[in-house]
């Protein structure tokens, strides 16, 4: 999903050291500008070393792979102290005007990341621990099941490890649920069904219980070490010592863990925005600043919202009478919900006959990627389901990123749970959205970039990854896609879903919405599935801001493009452009404006 996540009226963020010129001239400079990239990269791997879960999500495997982070309060503030440590060192230690273009670049990043880390660490507490869709829990057995291969007999024992030592993460989060409720932070009221559903589900199972179904991770870890043909008496050992490990502490974390959120539950009562949060105010502002890079306030997000979603209802009526439709839009919108072409079976075979169109779509993408891009990533991209026993705790779709070194592919997972929620014509552009040209082209390829300390690779601007995201929807229709008018309503539909999202974020985090109230503004407003409406709409309740992103991202893509467009005349070349936009990272939008910029100033006259 993205920027997912402008106009004149925008104003960029300019932090006091983003410029990254120091205030002062250092007395002396240590090094050379060249070591500058070595002092990058030495920082990311000294965070990287306090993380094992980030280590195997890289496709790193140290001798930490039994391990999980520590998850404590305190670390958090010790790596915003660090980072305030790395900014001071850097301005003793290099003349910034010394820098390449690119160092330069980098010390900007590098200075806006740890400024933005500053401002965020203020509201730690305001964030939820657990809700029913960032994953917090479900996302600790997904490193398991796809980020901890077994291909040594120490690689099981490692796991077997991490089975056992997430015992101590879920005490972790079961103190911080009860220090956040002792600070009047509850997740709304509606989480804790699905919470609870997915905490159980994780928990059940052989060897935990006698029920007829084997636990995920079991099966998980039964399959990777048959498959490397053991002798009989090892594999049966370490069978009987998962099956102790799961039994043991990780069932103890949990039963406490399920102890704590029932008990929230009783509490919870209600289903209320960040305005109901300590100091929830500037915690919405933080959130605004944080997912989009823009100095906006709320009102004015939520005015873009209104002004976007009326524009695209007319585009949207226009395919009205393209293919005959006599009546209402919000008839329109219900004949779309009704219509049985726009939908697959709900059966195993739906679910099959829609990752085949996926991967389809996929393929017509790299048949003519050539005319587009001059650069696609060389990591392999695979389309997958969401797995069933984390259905409850994941969004409609999402991308995650390869491997490190290519060697696991990036994925594009669909949650196929419920086939009435999937609308074919929706998905068609939500395709494009999470993988090919969208996530897949910008995650997977910044990876892949030479020249670039290692954390530029793998750092993260909401407005900027999901306003890509968003972008490729449209430019896949430049690119001779969607020529089925209800396809093309579909893009239309995602590019309102994200629209709509403007006036609902701000409507319930800042206006004081109710739950009911953003579902009713979704329904009559969109043609959304009804579950998709509820999903969404849960979603953004426990996610304040990141809703933001996706549209206002995309319309300041949209904005550099057109100026690039006028400026350049005949020069313009959209493989130019996209290399402006994607060829360094990810970036804030005010360094991708300063991009597209030189881009223009250094294309050469004809």
């Amino acid at each position: 999903m993205h920027s997912r996540f402008l106009t004149a009226c925008f104003v960029l963020v300019i932090l006091p050291l983003f410029a990254c010129q120091p205030a002062a001239e250092p007395e002396t400079v240590q090094t050379t500008a060249e070591d500058i990239d070595v002092v990058f990269d030495e920082i990311f791997e000294r965070e990287l070393a306090l993380s094992p879960l980030r280590q195997s999500l890289l496709g790193r495997k140290t001798d930490q792979l039994g391990e999980w982070d520590d998850f404590a309060d305190e670390r958090a503030f010790e790596r915003v102290e660090r980072m305030q440590a790395d900014v001071e060192r850097l301005k003793s230690e290099f003349d910034y005007d010394a820098l390449s273009e690119q160092q330069q670049l980098s010390h900007d990043l590098f200075v806006f990341d740890a400024e933005r880390a500053a401002a965020n660490i203020e509201f730690h507490r305001n964030s939820y621990v657990v809700d029913q869709f960032n994953g917090q829990l479900s996302g600790l057995l997904t490193v398991l099941q796809n980020a901890h291969p077994i291909a040594s007999l120490e690689d099981a024992e490692d796991y077997i490890s991490r089975i056992g030592g997430l015992e101590v993460v879920l005490n972790q989060v079961t103190a911080d649920l009860k220090d956040r409720s002792e600070y009047g932070v509850i997740a709304p009221a509606f989480s804790f069904p699905a919470v609870l559903a997915d905490a159980r589900g994780m928990s059940s199972g052989a060897p935990i219980d006698d029920t007829e179904t084997d636990n995920a991770l079991f099966v998980d870890f039964r399959d990777k070490v048959a498959a490397l043909e053991l002798d009989a008496g090892d594999e049966e050992q370490l069978l009987m010592r998962a099956s102790a490990a799961l039994r043991g502490p990780f069932a103890n974390g949990f039963r406490g863990l399920i102890a704590e959120l029932e008990g929230l539950q009783l509490q919870q009562q209600e289903d209320h925005g960040a305005w109901a949060l300590p100091n929830g105010e500037a915690f919405y502002r933080n959130r605004i600043l944080h997912h989009t890079t823009l100095d906006l306030t709320a009102d004015e997000i939520h005015e873009i919202g209104l002004s976007e979603v009326a524009r695209i209802h007319d585009e949207m009526r226009d395919i009205m009478a393209e293919v005959g439709f006599d009546g209402t839009l919000r008839e329109f919108f219900d004949a779309i919900r009704e219509d049985p072409n726009n939908y697959f079976d709900d059966s195993d075979a739906g679910r099959e006959q829609f990752l085949g169109e996926a991967r389809q779509q996929i393929a017509e993408i790299y048949e003519i990627v050539g005319d587009y891009f001059h650069q696609v990533p060389k990591a392999d991209l695979e389309v997958r389901r969401v797995e069933p026993w984390r259905e409850n705790s994941t969004s409609i779709a999402f991308y995650n990123r390869p491997s490190e070194d290519g060697s696991r592919p990036g994925v594009y997972y669909a949650n196929l749970a419920d086939m009435n929620s999937v609308q074919r014509y929706v998905f068609s552009a939500i395709t494009y959205h999470e993988s090919a040209p969208g996530h897949h082209f910008q995650l997977a390829l910044a990876q892949e970039l030479e020249g670039l300390p290692t954390f530029r690779k793998f750092t993260q601007y909401g407005a900027f990854i999901e306003g890509w995201a968003l972008y490729a929807e449209q430019l896949a229709r430049e690119m001779g896609f969607y020529e089925n008018p209800y396809h093309n309503f579909g893009r239309l539909q995602n590019e309102l879903w994200r629209a709509a999202r403007l006036v609902l974020d701000t409507g319930m985090h800042a206006k004081k919405w109710s739950r009911q109230r953003s579902i009713d503004y979704f329904r009559d407003n969109t043609p959304l599935s009804e579950g998709d409406i509820v999903t969404e709409v849960e979603r953004f309740f426990v996610n304040p801001g990141q809703a933001l992103g996706y549209k206002l991202g995309m319309m300041k893509i949209l904005e550099l493009r057109e100026r690039a467009r006028e400026a350049l005349g005949n020069r313009f070349d959209i493989r130019d452009f996209h290399d402006a936009v994607i060829g360094a990272g990810s970036v804030p939008l005010g360094i991708l404006e300063q991009r597209v910029e030189r881009y223009i100033e250094r294309t050469p006259v004809d």
